[in-house]
């Protein structure tokens, strides 16, 4: 059956239990509200103190831009669903939701791979390290994390949206996503051949990166041979070890585990890993367990108290 026939996709991901849809649009809405507002602190902090101008905490802010964009891709649809109890979505926005995805979800995983390369170099290479991670090289890589990203979601949203539809058009999570519309839809050895390119581009090469890095990393903090050395330099790439272990755990268990029979529970739920739980932890993690982004947020709270101060003591005397 040509995929012409039809007009609009069906996405069943939480539309089965209409007595709990309030609930549920209730929590989504408090999850994404939450992750926004923690991203776009970091974001305005990081822009704001010129002490975390550093590549590190622009990497960050990128991140944090990604992680707010890969919600609002995805969960504001399905908010729509929960509150109007219309599950349909048309073919331009369902491919134009894949296409933002794939975007964010490739552009997010080069970005994370950039940033395990400047905790290598920061570790290994300190004295040289503003040499290396200079402005000019830092504004090239982030060009080329988004620039690579768009090179890999678009011909794979566009062969997609050209594909035949075989089965129903019901997509079996709450967002256009890739491995659910690929049960859907009739593909070929070409598709093949293309997701393959796209996994070896956008994924595999970016992880073998951050585990080379990673490897030079630990072999270079065994090296520091006193044990407060070792903390502290380990102590400056955590943060990052954690994002990266919990993106690529998440990702892994919705692209990478055997498909099974009724496993779109599993998906979904693993979905939900990623683009709703991931945004928020992200910047918490990055907050708890850096200093510098600590210090920064208890001098805007500090600043904040003094101008109120003086706003309340100008009032008095006027």
């Amino acid at each position: 059956m040509n995929q012409t026939y039809f007009r609009n996709f069906t996405l069943i991901g939480f539309s089965s239990n209409v007595e709990k849809q309030p609930f549920v649009f209730t929590a989504f809405f408090l999850v994404y509200l939450v992750g926004v507002v923690s991203n776009l602190l970091m974001i305005i902090l990081i822009s704001t103190d010129s002490h975390l101008h550093t590549p590190m905490y622009i990497l960050l802010c990128n991140l944090a831009f990604a992680d707010i964009c890969t919600s609002t891709v995805t969960l504001i649809k399905l908010m729509d669903i929960l509150a109007t109890g219309n599950n349909t979505i048309s073919f331009l926005q369902c491919f134009t939701q894949m296409f933002f995805f794939i975007l964010l979800s490739d552009a997010e995983i080069v970005l994370l791979s950039v940033m395990s390369y400047d905790r290598y170099v920061a570790i290994c290479k300190p004295l040289h390290y503003y040499i290396i991670m200079n402005r000019k090289k830092c504004s090239l890589l982030l060009v080329a994390v988004w620039v690579l990203g768009f090179l890999n979601s678009l011909p794979l949203t566009c062969y997609m949206s050209a594909l035949n539809v075989c089965a129903s058009n019901e997509i079996p999570n709450f967002y256009c996503d890739f491995k659910a519309m690929t049960k859907i839809f009739c593909t070929g050895l070409g598709f093949s051949i293309m997701t393959y390119t796209e996994t070896l581009l956008g994924g595999l090469f970016p992880f073998l990166l951050s585990l080379m890095s990673y490897y030079k990393i630990i072999t270079c903090i065994l090296r520091i041979k006193s044990t407060n050395g070792r903390r502290k330099a380990f102590s400056t790439c955590v943060s990052h070890l954690t994002v990266l272990a919990i993106f690529y755990g998440t990702l892994f268990c919705i692209y990478a585990k055997p498909t099974r029979e009724h496993a779109e529970v599993l998906d979904q739920l693993f979905s939900i890993g990623y683009t709703v739980v991931t945004p928020i932890l992200n910047p918490l993690i990055y907050s708890l367990r850096n200093k510098e982004v600590k210090s920064a947020m208890k001098k805007v709270f500090r600043d904040k108290q003094i101008n109120f101060r003086v706003y309340n003591e100008i009032e008095k005397k006027y």
